[in-house]
């Protein structure tokens, strides 16, 4: 039976070139305003997922490398 992706990790998450998974951080969509400019920066770059997180990401990515 065809294995099926979760639509709503795929849109989620990217696989780097070497098999890492990459997402982006939570709070930088809205209410800015009330943040620090230290804690907007931060919060800048997206995140590679550990061993544990890699284990379930790759379950509902079944597809990716």
């Amino acid at each position: 039976m065809k294995a099926k992706t979760r639509s709503g990790a795929k849109k989620r998450v990217k696989v780097t070139g070497t098999g890492k998974f990459v997402f982006g951080k939570a709070s930088k969509k809205h209410l800015l305003s009330n943040k620090s400019s230290k804690a907007k920066g931060r919060n800048k770059y997206g995140l590679v997922s550990s061993k544990s997180e890699k284990t379930r990401i790759s379950r509902v990515l079944p597809y990716a490398k």
